[in-house]
């Protein structure tokens, strides 16, 4: 017969209370919530590295496990957030909702746990400020959501050192100013191609600087549900945009309205063309103008950004794109602008940019006038017509002047003149005098035969013999001076003695 195995050959059994102490710690391993971190909030729904708390009627933020990715606390009670509300770093936490939770206070420190955010809501809250460099820790924030809250002030440090910043929401609020200098290319937005800042209590905006943006953020910069006061800048910015079928303009025109600066009900701003009293009329899209052996850029400004399928079409037909093309003169740069170079008069006419974007073409126009004159030549400030003009107008006046302003030789003016000289021979005697000849020095009369004092034979009562008078001896420089002859060659145009 067998022989049964003995008790000591057997393994030890293994007590209960040790198996009940097992079989807990083994599950918490395989948990998310495990010995990663804290297990899975009360009142929260953890699903591998998510987290939704949200409607949890939560006031402060619960303990989370480090390897959160997504936590959503949205719909909650949560009215300040301190910059110790993640006591541990969330090194894996990529998007945070806090929206309507009555939220009216955000730390400076608040996200120094969270380095890695890509995402944050913080929409229907009741913030009123956005402090100074509020969001200076979030280096890689590409979504910023501030909708439908009670922002009055933002401080142009807010968005400092955002430079994935893509879209930022801010519609909503009480802002009547904001820090549009951050839009401008190279500043501390670089990559923000959207922003909302509708319904709230703009009067104003820089319309020349906004103009100046690239297309592909004027696509999606929301201005409508603002007080603006009507500009015709303003119109010509919007109208613009119509005509490139910007989204911000297509989208919202009925709700693009402006209130007249004197008063009154708001009236939609692309209807103000030709409309009084400020009668604004539509500015051409892109017009370059440039001289004779200049170099020009002439920029493709696409809705679409980052987009390289594109190439340029000169007035002249020819192709041009990064394999090359046209007439040597021109050339596509990296940015898809083309550069003319050396201009020519045939050089002028209208450019047309075609665009491959992700959802559709588009085709650009850039109408350049090439003038025909150097920028540096001596037509700088007066062309060919306008010299001639002015060459005329000065002609005809030197001839007023020599007609009209001449020196007279009336009598009035005859005082003035200065005696010539005495001359003792006769050939100042004037043959046309109708006045007496008088003799001066002494108070006696003289004169050679032939010569009386009236009435004698001759012209005008007078008779002139053939030789000269015999003129009497000088006694003295002054003693005698002798009167010009009634007619004397020099006084045929006078009708009075000029006495010398």
């Amino acid at each position: 017969t067998p022989r049964a195995t003995p008790p000591a050959a057997m393994p030890p059994a293994t007590p209960l209370p040790a198996l009940s102490l097992l079989l807990p710690l083994s599950l918490s391993l395989l948990s998310p919530g495990g010995s990663a971190g804290a297990p899975c909030p009360p009142g929260c729904i953890c699903a591998s590295n998510l987290l939704s708390c949200s409607r949890a009627n939560l006031s402060t933020v619960p303990v989370l496990p480090r390897f959160a990715s997504v936590l959503d606390l949205s719909h909650n009670n949560v009215s300040r957030l301190r910059g110790d509300w993640a006591p541990a770093r969330l090194p894996h936490l990529h998007t945070l909702l806090l929206s309507h939770n009555a939220l009216a206070f955000v730390s400076t420190e608040a996200f120094g746990h969270v380095p890695h955010l890509r995402h944050l809501d913080l929409s229907s809250n009741r913030l009123r400020a956005l402090d100074e460099n509020l969001f200076s820790a979030l280096g890689e924030l590409e979504v910023l959501l501030l909708y439908n809250n009670e922002i009055a002030a933002v401080d142009r440090t807010a968005f400092e050192d955002l430079a994935r910043l893509r879209k930022l929401y801010l519609g909503r609020n009480r802002i009547a100013r904001f820090p549009l200098e951050l839009l401008r290319e190279g500043s501390r937005l670089p990559q923000l191609a959207l922003l909302d800042l509708s319904a709230n209590r703009l009067r104003s905006v820089p319309a020349g600087e906004l103009q100046a943006l690239p297309a592909w953020l004027r696509d999606r910069l929301y201005l409508h549900g603002n007080p603006l006061t009507c500009d015709c800048q303003l119109f010509q910015l919007l109208a613009r945009g119509r005509h490139r079928h910007l989204s911000a303009v297509v989208d919202f025109q009925e709700e693009l309205r402006c209130f007249p600066e004197g008063g009154g009900a708001a009236v939609a701003i692309l209807g103000l063309a030709g409309r009084q009293p400020l009668n604004c009329s539509e500015a051409r899209e892109a017009v370059l103008e440039a001289h004779l052996g200049d170099s020009v850029t002439l920029a493709c400004d696409s809705r679409w950004q980052g987009v390289r399928g594109r190439h340029w079409v000169t007035p002249a037909g020819d192709r041009v794109a990064g394999d090359g093309g046209g007439n040597g003169s021109v050339a596509l740069l990296a940015n898809g602008s083309l550069e003319v170079r050396a201009l020519r008069a045939e050089d002028a006419g209208t450019y047309s940019c075609w665009v491959a974007g992700p959802s559709g073409n588009e085709t650009l126009y850039v109408e350049l006038l090439v003038h025909n004159f150097t920028a540096h030549g001596p037509h700088d400030t007066l062309n060919t017509a306008y010299t001639t003009l002015v060459g005329c107008i000065l002609s005809v006046v030197l001839v007023l002047i020599y007609l009209y302003l001449t020196p007279c030789r009336c009598c009035c003016c005859r005082g003035a003149e200065k005696a010539p000289a005495p001359r003792d021979d006769s050939i100042n005697s004037s043959v046309l005098s109708t006045t007496p000849n008088h003799n001066g020095g002494d108070g006696e009369r003289g004169g050679g035969p032939g010569e009386g004092s009236g009435g004698g034979p001759g012209q005008n009562g007078r008779f002139k013999g053939a030789g000269t008078p015999q003129l009497p001896p000088r006694q003295g420089l002054k003693a005698q001076r002798k009167v010009s002859d009634p007619d004397s060659v020099s006084s045929v145009f006078s009708d009075t003695p000029i006495v010398v």
